[in-house]
């Protein structure tokens, strides 16, 4: 019978944001945000064990105060997976899951799926998730990450812009055209879940690679390993999370669970 590979989920959850400074604390129904990823991830039946990598006393503080597990970081990490990478290094594990710490209700059938895409091919290092956009405002938005794949599921290229680009029905393919478009066509575009499983020991390689051309432009870390010439893997799923970068985006969500409890 085969061993199942260790697998770790690490949030990263630092307290300064341009945006929403302390976001990881920012309570919604009660209850601190982090802890709601934390539980989320929890969840997912692939998980061997979830940590928070954090650089901030007050994050710590909490996640041990709800029984979560955290651990401190350095504070001048460049990137999310740099703070995941310094975790990483001291543990004995397969895989490693990077899960947003701004996402309360991501559902755990997604991290257990990335981990799945891995776990089928050995020759992978890297999987991620997108899911079909059906709103043509979010095709224009630079703030919504889009991406194409090849026909085996391999992620061509990440962009901020629409891709791909239907020339014959997008005409100008203004950001205004596409916002007010109420119909895409034959054209289906797909947006990028920021959620990534690697093997621990490309999660530790990619924090020492140069950031790159593209990466700079986009600013798009994936983009970096694209650059390397190294595959990711992109699944498909129609269960959508719902993102934290500002209070209107904490209201939305508090609102969204409202109506769940209601029904």
């Amino acid at each position: 019978m085969p061993i199942e590979p260790r697998v770790v989920a690490i949030i990263p959850a630092r307290w300064a944001s341009t945006r929403f400074p302390g976001k990881p604390l920012a309570h919604i129904q009660n209850k601190p945000m982090i802890q709601w990823v934390v539980e989320q991830a929890q969840k997912a039946s692939r998980i061997s064990e979830v940590l928070v990598a954090t650089d901030d006393a007050r994050i710590l503080e909490v996640v041990h105060g709800f029984g979560g597990k955290a651990v401190m970081t350095a504070s001048d990490h460049a990137t999310g997976s740099d703070r995941i990478a310094e975790v990483a290094s001291g543990l004995k594990c397969d895989i490693v899951v990077n899960v947003q710490g701004d996402e309360p209700l991501i559902p755990p059938q997604n991290i257990d799926q990335v981990v799945d895409a891995l776990e089928k091919d050995p020759s992978l290092n890297v999987a991620t998730l997108m899911t079909a956009i059906h709103d043509p405002k979010e095709i224009a938005d630079p703030h919504v990450v889009k991406v194409v794949a090849d026909q085996r599921g391999r992620a061509l290229y990440f962009s901020r812009s629409p891709i791909p680009f239907h020339r014959d029905e997008w005409k100008s393919g203004s950001p205004e055209e596409l916002s007010q478009s109420h119909d895409m066509g034959m054209t289906q575009v797909y947006k990028h879940i920021g959620l990534y499983a690697y093997t621990r020991s490309f999660c530790l390689e990619l924090s020492r690679m140069a950031p790159t051309p593209l990466e700079q432009l986009e600013k798009l870390e994936q983009l970096r390993i694209l650059e390397h010439g190294i595959p990711i893997q992109v699944g498909i799923t129609e269960r959508q999370s719902m993102g934290v970068d500002d209070i209107e985006d904490l209201a939305r969500v508090e609102k969204f669970l409202e109506k769940q409890n209601q029904d």
